[in-house]
């Protein structure tokens, strides 16, 4: 389930491949994923679904995914 995500959060089919994706935990506890460039990312509750989003928004390469041990934030970039 997601807390909230990126305006194409309802479009998961739109997907970035080849992007690089950081995954962890925030200080709230929450997962949170982030493309590297700031394209696409969100809040998850559980580790399983952010993955899911990673995998789904990144073209499916799990090699691509980085799973961060260090505080991570969920930040949304500036125009």
């Amino acid at each position: 389930m997601t807390l909230s995500s990126d305006d194409s959060s309802h479009s998961y089919e739109t997907n970035h491949t080849g992007a690089i994706v950081f995954v962890g935990r925030n200080r709230a506890g929450n997962w949170v994923v982030r493309e590297t460039r700031g394209a696409f990312g969100g809040l998850f509750i559980d580790r399983a679904e952010a993955l899911k989003y990673a995998l789904l928004k990144n073209g499916g390469d799990p090699e691509n995914i980085i799973e961060v041990v260090r505080e991570i934030e969920f930040e949304i970039p500036k125009p």
